[in-house]
């Protein structure tokens, strides 16, 4: 049973989607896990239809979710909840959920790719002319600064984050910046991907004095799906980190 779809997503590529019961409502990734039946949202689920399929084991993500992991374990049910936020903790998880399923082997593979193309965009993003000032936003009201793992994605992809200060702050309550040191650390490139909702580049080029922004002027503006960048498992690592390479490598950037 997996809450979240990063787990779904790793026991597909290491040949084990058929051990997956239960899904998120919110998976995408791969397709035909949304056949599964849904489960859960983020911070609900629905402990009657956990209970008809009897999983041996539940996946889960975060602190949002340890409601339901102790509604879960007060159950009887064996939970393990995952907490990553960093591009190699993103890799343990792959390698325990490996392990959890008896496919060590496969995971360390999987890891290996992983990280082989993490090192072939390092490579690529060394070559750029130059490197963007980023800002990622993971939402707009109030503005909060991306996640560790996006931040490292940005420098591998080529470019430099506004925030790092900002990166090790687990909790996105501990990451709302004010939208005026954006205009003071002047980014060249804004790229933004709200959790469960589509990016409105009005609401961003209409708040006061972004309009001087180089991002804004230059209409560097851009979105990222939250399936690809702000799930930490596989989808950040490749879809996510390929559409980061593609606005950071694009001609103005």
């Amino acid at each position: 049973m997996c809450l979240t779809e990063e787990t779904t997503e790793t026991l597909y590529l290491l040949g084990e989607g058929h051990r997956v019961v239960g899904v998120s409502g919110y998976t995408v990734r791969p397709p035909e896990a949304r056949e599964k039946p849904k489960v859960s949202a983020f911070i609900n689920a629905r402990f009657d239809k956990i209970e008809a399929l009897k999983p041996d084991l539940v996946l889960g993500f975060s602190d949002l979710q340890a409601d339901i992991a102790a509604e879960l374990i007060r159950r009887g049910y064996p939970v393990y909840t995952f907490n990553q936020r960093t591009v190699a903790e993103i890799l343990q998880m792959i390698r325990i959920v490996g392990a959890l399923v008896g496919r060590g082997d496969a995971s360390d593979a999987l890891v290996a790719r992983l990280e082989a193309g993490l090192e072939t965009a390092r490579a690529r993003s060394a070559a750029l002319d130059r490197r963007p000032r980023v800002f990622f936003e993971e939402w707009d009201e109030p503005v909060i600064s991306g996640i560790c793992w996006v931040d490292e994605l940005v420098e591998i992809a080529g470019g430099n984050p506004i925030f790092p200060e900002l990166r090790d702050r687990r909790l996105g309550k501990d990451r709302v910046v004010d939208p005026a040191a954006v205009v003071e650390r002047n980014p060249d490139v804004i790229v933004a991907s709200w959790c469960g909702k589509a990016m409105k580049k009005r609401t961003i080029v209409e708040r006061p004095g972004w309009d001087g922004i180089n991002a804004v002027r230059d209409d560097r503006i851009y979105e990222i799906k939250s399936s690809y960048i702000l799930q930490p498992g596989p989808a950040s690592l490749t879809e996510g980190l390929r559409r980061l390479q593609e606005i950071l490598s694009a001609r103005g950037a």
